[in-house]
């Protein structure tokens, strides 16, 4: 199954509106990632790599924000059968995506994918891991630590929270500066100016990131006593927090 070229933010939009992840982001969704995140494939596989270290037979993975299922695709050869995988989204149109690509790959092993909005009450049970792929900043941060929270209690002990954010510099010269070169890679990548002014508007209201210090604090104080950063690429980072 060939991925589509994002094209979503090409033309002018005259009636900007908040970024939705519908049909067309769908669609789109593998290349827009992949040209809009900093080493989003080397980010899949240290998330990978990990999460494969700390899965456990007979206990459930869950991807909450799993979008088009990549994250799983990888996942599956490394895995024992014996875990089952458990893909959450809020977006019909991304998980219709995701079962395409995980019936077009013959997943074998036992899975589930919901519609779900994780501003809403859902279980997490029994979980060795659970990946938060640039999820967790759509999320409205009064909920946030709630959602911490629960992912804390459905973990099985030494089971593991992997994360990757967007993120603010703590200083807001650096913050300046970071968005500069984020804009700059955008452009490396054949994204427009109108489409880069164009995206930043619809997500202005949508995508708030927290400080990487502040996403630190949060998993503590959900319970979480080893937590570490095991990426950083200006505002981009990816946090590990494993519960004792």
């Amino acid at each position: 199954m060939g991925k589509s070229k994002d094209n979503v933010f090409q033309k002018v939009i005259k009636k900007p509106s908040d970024f939705k992840f519908g049909p067309v982001v769908a669609s789109a969704f593998d290349d827009m990632v992949e040209r809009s995140v900093p080493f989003y494939t080397e980010i899949q596989r240290m998330i990978i790599e990990q999460a494969s270290e700390f899965a456990v037979p007979d206990t459930n993975i869950y991807d909450l924000g799993c979008s088009t299922g990549t994250t799983f695709l990888n996942l599956d050869p490394l895995v024992d059968q014996r875990v089952k995988f458990i893909g959450i989204d809020d977006s019909k149109d991304m998980l219709t995506k995701c079962s395409e690509k995980l019936q077009e790959a013959k997943l074998s092993r036992s899975y589930e994918l919901k519609n779900v909005d994780l501003h809403q009450d859902f279980e997490i049970e029994h979980a060795s891991v659970v990946i938060l792929c640039l999820t967790m900043q759509f999320v409205r941060p009064i909920y946030r630590e709630k959602l911490l929270r629960k992912i804390y209690e459905g973990l099985i002990p030494g089971g593991v929270l992997i994360m990757s954010e967007k993120i603010l510099a703590e200083d807001s010269l650096f913050n300046r500066n970071f968005i500069k070169y984020y804009y700059d890679y955008k452009r490396r990548n054949q994204y427009s100016e109108l489409e880069i002014s164009q995206k930043r508007e619809a997500l202005e209201n949508v995508l708030i990131p927290y400080k990487l210090s502040e996403n630190i604090k949060m998993l503590r104080e959900a319970g979480f006593p080893h937590t570490e950063v095991f990426f950083k690429w200006y505002n981009f980072s990816g946090f590990i927090a494993i519960k004792s």
